[in-house]
């Protein structure tokens, strides 16, 4: 145990799950509760544990996964965490008891969990101490879940055809061209769009989702989303929910210094940034578990050198399927784009993000990667792969009217033209205004808004405890 501070009288345990948009937003969460006079303790697996060097004020815990090589080593996460939560309830009571055993029992006010990691839930009930779900993700993303779940229990998905389902999920044809079909009571979201996971069978996705679906005794829940986006979706889940909702995101303007990159950032491309001209640099970058084909690579790379815009392009390691980082970038590439290109293996995003020089963000649409555009009035081009990425982008592009999907595969002219709609034409310019308006209604919040309110709200409830 790693003691970084003396305790206060009354301490928080969060519990992340162990990837990068998750533990980024529990550790927000734990650095705002921590300026309101709580002791944050941080129970996390020995999988990738969060780096504790930005939070000196907090306490970390690592307790045993009992994740294989082999587990850890397919990239699976839907695997992953349906091993971390089979595995780790034993450990976790252990981890709590021997704290509880160096402190009063009154000094653990409440548990914070992420909604994928639910092992934590059944501890807190046999100790008898609150917990509290925080959702990392969209509200229309709980949403849209919820309905693929409901579909997926009736034997619809994978979709046998002919298919029938009405709006309450009972009767519809559905056809070959079911894809592009409107969900019932989903507008505007197609079947497409749904949240299924590429990782995985459908069934341990939906067992996975099932249980992070479920409130079971929780006392509330806790809300990565701003309610100026998503009012709608907020107050279609609290009147079917039963515990209280606090909507309190972003929770990266919230605690701005609080993140833990999984992987070393490369700060020299903000030097790269700062010649270059107000608004006129793409950001590319998708995200800390999308792959791709070497061709996308290579379509990627023609399309942005093609479409003449200053650009800064993150490549993973690991993200070309059967390439080691840069290697394989197309002959000629290099040359072509000359000092119009900046390449890093990883990013500061949020900081790059609210770059002058910066004009649109290319992204796979993660909520963090959407909420840290939007927070800064950044327009997007939206190539989803997986999981929420789809509800998003889809959002993006008819909802808030902010971003340009690429819904084919990723191809040079099409690449070349998205790049220079967003960046050159007046659609672009719509779209950046748009951006700028949401940016505006999200500061807003802060002052004196809902935002405030629920932040509010919310530390009355844990202090009630």
């Amino acid at each position: 145990m790693e003691k970084k501070t003396q305790r206060s009288q009354r301490t928080l345990v969060l519990v992340p799950a162990p990837y990068q948009g998750h533990i980024n937003p529990m550790l927000q969460l734990g650095a705002f509760l921590h300026s309101k006079g709580f002791s944050i303790t941080v129970v996390h697996t020995h999988f990738n544990s969060p780096n504790p060097s930005n939070h000196h004020n907090f306490t970390f815990l690592s307790i045993p996964d009992g994740l294989t090589a082999g587990q850890i080593s397919s990239g699976n996460p839907i695997g992953i965490l349906l091993a971390i939560n089979a595995n780790c309830k034993e450990s976790f009571q252990q981890c709590l008891t021997q704290l509880m055993k160096q402190e009063a029992r009154n000094d653990i006010t409440c548990i914070i969990h992420d909604e994928l990691v639910y092992f934590p839930e059944p501890v807190a009930n046999n100790l008898n101490i609150p917990s509290l779900i925080l959702r990392p993700n969209s509200a229309t993303n709980f949403i849209a879940r919820s309905a693929l779940l409901r579909l997926h229990s009736k034997g619809y998905i994978p979709f046998p055809l002919p298919v029938f389902i009405t709006c309450n999920y009972d009767k519809l044809w559905i056809t070959d061209s079911l894809s592009l079909k409107p969900v019932p009571e989903l507008h505007p979201l197609r079947f497409k769009d749904l949240p299924i996971s590429t990782f995985d069978t459908l069934e341990n996705y939906s067992k996975l989702m099932v249980n992070a679906q479920n409130v079971r005794t929780s006392s509330a829940i806790i809300w990565n989303t701003p309610d100026c986006l998503e009012q709608s979706s907020l107050e279609q889940i609290q009147q079917q929910c039963q515990v209280p909702i606090f909507s309190i995101g972003p929770l990266h303007k919230i605690a701005t210094a609080a993140s833990s990159s999984l992987l070393e950032e490369d700060t020299s491309c903000i030097e790269w940034l700062d010649k270059q001209s107000h608004n006129s640099v793409i950001y590319v970058s998708l995200g800390s578990l999308a792959s791709i084909a070497k061709k996308d690579l290579d379509e990627m790379a023609w399309g942005l050198a093609n479409s003449e815009q200053p650009f800064l392009w993150v490549i993973r390691p690991g993200s070309v399927c059967g390439s080691d980082w840069i290697d394989l970038l197309p002959q000629g590439f290099k040359k072509a784009v000359g000092e119009r290109g900046c390449i890093v293996q990883w990013a500061p995003q949020k900081e790059i993000l609210a770059h002058d020089a910066v004009g649109g963000f290319w992204s796979h649409c993660g909520w963090n990667s959407t909420l840290e555009s939007i927070s800064e009035g950044v327009p997007m081009i939206c190539k989803p792969f997986s999981y929420d990425q789809k509800v998003h982008a889809r959002y993006l592009s008819q909802v808030w009217k902010i971003g340009l999907q690429l819904e084919n595969e990723i191809e040079r002219g099409e690449t070349e033209r998205a790049v220079r709609k967003l960046m050159v034409d007046i659609e672009g310019k719509e779209m950046r205004v748009r951006a700028l308006e949401l940016k505006e209604k999200i500061e807003a919040s802060f002052k004196s808004g809902s935002l405030y309110g629920s932040l509010n709200d919310l530390v009355d409830l844990i202090r009630s405890f």
